[in-house]
């Protein structure tokens, strides 16, 4: 056998100990799953925008960024909700590369899950403590919601996650939103499939413990685009396509029919700048359509201090170094653009 077993990683139990949060966040936390719960099930008519750095590399730069999105988020809070993205797991296309503060704390340093776990734990904290925004972050390993189950407002399952059974049995036991992307191939019917398996009851194996869950009624769609075979992107944030997975949906009798559309990926062909744009095309399919106002629930976009991206060993504070991201000027511009819009 070829694995290497380096140090037993700590239980939820223990880490939720050593740093717990606090009962003012606790309070601020179950205002805001309220707030995010009633975008999805139609009570609350605000936009969503989940927005932020592709990953969340460096804290004192994702503290920062939340201060800025917590003013904005006064400026807008008749019309948006602004959630920030702090994605601490990064999954690979080809297993190389940053897969984020979980597996390397220290970007720069060799990888560390332990210590990186203790690390995304008081980052999200913290950013909560600054902003008073839960946040978003992305599941990569299933096993690992708990040790973040008490903080975050959302979750989302990209990509090359969605089509997996673990990943999908996890979800239905979730009490919070979540958001499930179609596959790099496009196919809907992977991520419809996706959602129904979510919102059913199951019975399965998760941390070592025979367990059953009732369903996620807020598990939804994330339209990201698509890749085809030779490597060329493809939107599917239009109106025709937006139209056809409303049907979709509505076949399947899925609770709380909801859209999110990522703007950036696939469906901006990795061309960061194109997001406002994109955005404001979606609202005017929105506008123009009475069931598109009641299914597309927000956006996900990739923004941060500093336009573009870096390499890992780059030291510019608030720039990437995964996916190239909107500026804060650009992004806070396209908000109030937006706002205004609605």
């Amino acid at each position: 056998m070829s694995l290497n077993y380096i140090r037993k990683y700590p239980s939820p139990g223990e880490i939720l100990e050593s740093n717990p949060l606090p009962v003012g966040l606790q309070d601020v936390k179950k205002k805001r799953d309220e707030l995010i719960r009633n975008i999805f099930t139609g009570s609350d008519s605000r936009m969503l925008v989940l927005i932020g750095p592709c990953s969340a590399h460096h804290a004192e730069a994702v503290y920062e960024y939340v201060s800025r999105l917590s003013k904005l988020q006064e400026r807008v809070k008749e019309k948006l909700v602004l959630m920030p993205r702090i994605y601490t797991n990064k999954p690979r296309t080809t297993g190389k590369g940053y897969k984020g503060m979980l597996h390397q704390p220290d970007h720069r340093e060799k990888p560390d899950m332990t210590k990186g776990l203790l690390a995304i734990r008081e980052m999200h904290i913290k950013a909560l403590d600054i902003s008073h925004l839960t946040a978003a972050d992305e599941m990569l390993y299933p096993g690992n919601y708990p040790y973040l189950a008490d903080i975050l407002s959302y979750v989302a399952v990209g990509a090359r996650s969605v089509e997996n059974q673990e990943h999908r049995l996890t979800v239905s036991g979730l009490d919070v939103p979540v958001g499930l992307k179609n596959p790099t191939s496009g196919d809907l019917r992977v991520m419809i499939d996706s959602i129904y398996a979510a919102q059913q009851a199951h019975t399965f194996v998760y941390n070592g413990w025979e367990v059953t869950t009732s369903g996620n009624p807020l598990a939804h769609g994330v339209v990201r685009g698509s890749v085809d075979r030779y490597g060329n992107h493809f939107p599917n944030y239009h109106y025709e396509d937006l139209i056809v997975l409303t049907e979709m949906y509505l076949d399947r009798s899925l609770d709380n029919p909801s859209i999110i559309i990522d703007a950036n990926h696939s469906n901006s062909g990795k061309k960061f700048r194109e997001q406002p744009r994109i955005i404001m095309e979606v609202m005017r399919s929105v506008k123009y359509s009475d069931l598109l106002r009641k299914m597309v629930k927000g956006f996900m976009v990739e923004s941060y201090l500093l336009e573009g991206a870096q390499d890992p060993s780059g030291n510019e504070f608030g720039k990437s170094i995964t996916d190239p991201c909107l500026g804060w000027e650009d992004s806070e511009r396209f908000i109030l653009d937006l706002a205004d819009f609605l």
